[in-house]
């Protein structure tokens, strides 16, 4: 709900993309992750149905082969894998591509027991009969994958792509698809044209907010296809948009005080300033940003 109290604040972000600093910090800021799998897939949001239509409105092929890069703990290589596709997952951490295995294709509460959990030193792919979905993957950076050429016919990247080095990444992307093959570059982020939200994104300090019209940086072996933006909303319990901030790279790598300070401040903002009871539930309104991609002259 918008806040009657606060006054406007600005809403666009300056960035095209997240700043680091340096390459050093910006190294130590991914590491942080690889510790988080487990928080990371309980909070973070999955991709709505009209994101994954636009992008599979673009994919050829019978039976089309995924490759998910920065695939983390797999929420769009699974969602794509429900859709039919055989998805190869690759990411740097073990722990990541380990949650996703654990995870399995559903993470509904209500779905039942999940199987038991495999580990990527016994076992590459896992199998659930219930969805005949399979998720492959591959433990290697994206910018060199060790996967064969022509082997997607769609490359995926959620949340990841400011991690890479465009230009390596943009070129195995390319070895990477067939003919005709789609990059699809997805950005779930806070929507922060709504007062509320801006001053949530500041306090948690999320540092993926772009500007409006941002435009991912790539290789000149990628020509865009298309872009579009998705509204929605996730309905969390207030300790759960609390938690949030802990799966943001600038709390995670924060000292312990500062890190206390942060979360103090989000109880403070949702309870006693927006006035959500403890427990209950917030829709948090996101945009999703989609950008699509094909290899240079097969547009």
């Amino acid at each position: 709900m918008p806040d009657p109290v606060d006054p406007p604040v600005p809403a666009i972000s300056a960035r095209d993309e997240p700043r680091f600093g340096s390459a050093e910090r910006k190294g130590a800021l991914a590491a942080a992750f690889q510790s988080q799998g487990e928080d990371y897939d309980r909070l973070r949001p999955g991709y709505p149905p009209a994101v994954l239509d636009a992008i599979l409105a673009e994919v050829s092929g019978a039976g089309p082969r995924a490759v998910d890069l920065g695939a983390g703990t797999g929420k769009l290589s699974w969602a794509l894998a429900q859709r039919g596709l055989a998805v190869t997952a690759v990411d740097t951490s073990r722990a990541m591509l380990e949650t996703a295995l654990r995870r399995g294709p559903s993470a509904d509460p209500d779905a039942g027991s999940a199987p038991a959990a495999p580990t990527l030193d016994t076992l590459s792919t896992l199998s659930t009969l219930s969805t005949l979905s399979t998720l492959a993957t591959q433990v290697a950076p994206a910018e060199a994958t060790g996967l064969p050429d022509s082997s997607a016919e769609l490359v995926t990247v959620a949340q990841a792509w400011h991690w890479f080095e465009a230009e390596a990444a943009s070129d195995e992307v390319t070895r990477l698809l067939a003919p005709g093959g789609v990059l699809a570059l997805v950005w779930n982020m806070l929507d922060v044209t709504i007062p509320w939200v801006h001053r949530l994104s500041r306090i948690m300090h999320a540092g993926d907010i772009h500007r409006e019209d941002f435009t991912p940086t790539v290789g000149p072996g990628l020509a865009r296809a298309s872009r579009s933006v998705h509204q929605w909303a996730d309905p969390m319990v207030t300790g759960d948009v609390i938690d949030l901030a802990r799966t943001r790279s600038y709390v995670i790598t924060a000292p312990e005080e500062r890190r206390a300070k942060v979360l103090a401040n989000l109880d403070w903002y949702l309870h006693d300033h927006l006035g959500h009871a403890p427990g209950s539930t917030v829709h948090v309104p996101y945009r999703t940003d989609l950008f699509l991609y094909r290899v240079t002259g097969s547009l």
